[in-house]
């Protein structure tokens, strides 16, 4: 009876344990496709996953990050949602690629309209970013889910200083070491900038073939002439020739 007691206290202490885990790991969460280098661009995904039974998820607000404002922001379109950007002042401009940014994306808004997040199911919303900070290691993005009925769950909490997960954590990213190329497209560049000296090569090789062709041509040109003038001046020596023996004959 004691062993049974003990029992179902422990059954009852692990089923407490997973309904306080479960939330907290099927949270909101950003992930790159491929890196989210420092200095550089990249393709986010936001997983929105349901966690009511009874209820689905409507709406996705991601705040981004006002210490380290993002001068690109550009969501990929998503069947059955509706997208709206909110952009913000900023106080310190921001210079890329020698142009000053003086507002930038705040808040990017997912509302259904004609979909909806149900229970059991995920939904991802793409967004390109750039250019990521050089002077941060992560990234954190705020974010507000609303389901149907009404309920409204804020996943804003950020970690904290011992790595522990919060109960509503926010999303981060983290940024990886800064590459040559912030574009990603250094294997790219250097490939073309190959095809391009292969190029300039090929030209000087054909032009070297111009030339020595024209020169060639040249030389056979004068070749030709020379030996016409020959050709004439052994002609008229045999006109004259044959007239002055003409001569010799009559005389």
């Amino acid at each position: 009876m004691r062993v049974s007691r003990i029992a179902i206290a422990t059954g009852v202490a692990a089923s407490t344990i997973l309904l306080i885990a479960g939330p907290a790991a099927a949270h909101v969460s950003v992930q790159p496709q491929g890196e989210a280098a420092k200095g550089g661009y990249a393709t986010l995904n936001f997983k929105v996953p349901n966690e009511r039974d009874q209820a689905s998820t409507v709406k996705l607000e991601v705040n981004f990050p006002a210490d380290h404002p993002l001068s690109s922001v550009t969501p990929e379109a998503v069947p059955g949602w509706k997208i709206d950007i909110t952009k913000g002042k900023l106080d310190k401009p921001l210079e890329v690629h020698g142009k000053k940014i003086t507002e930038a994306v705040s808040k990017v808004t997912w509302t259904a309209d004609g979909s909806k997040i149900a229970p059991g199911y995920f939904q991802q919303f793409p967004v390109s970013v750039g250019q990521l900070p050089e002077d941060a290691d992560q990234l954190v993005f705020k974010a507000i889910q609303t389901y149907d009925n009404k309920e409204v769950v804020r996943w804003i909490e950020e970690p904290t200083a011992g790595g522990e997960e919060p109960d509503s954590p926010a999303p981060v990213l983290k940024l990886s070491a800064a590459s040559e190329d912030h574009h990603g497209g250094g294997a790219a560049a250097t490939a073309g900038e190959d095809d391009h000296k292969a190029d300039d090569k090929a030209a000087s090789a054909e032009g070297d073939k111009k030339e020595t062709h024209a020169a060639s041509s040249s030389s056979s040109d004068t070749t030709a002439r020379t030996l016409g003038i020959i050709g004439i001046l052994i002609g008229v020596a045999g006109v004259a020739f044959g007239v002055l023996a003409g001569r010799r004959r009559n005389a």
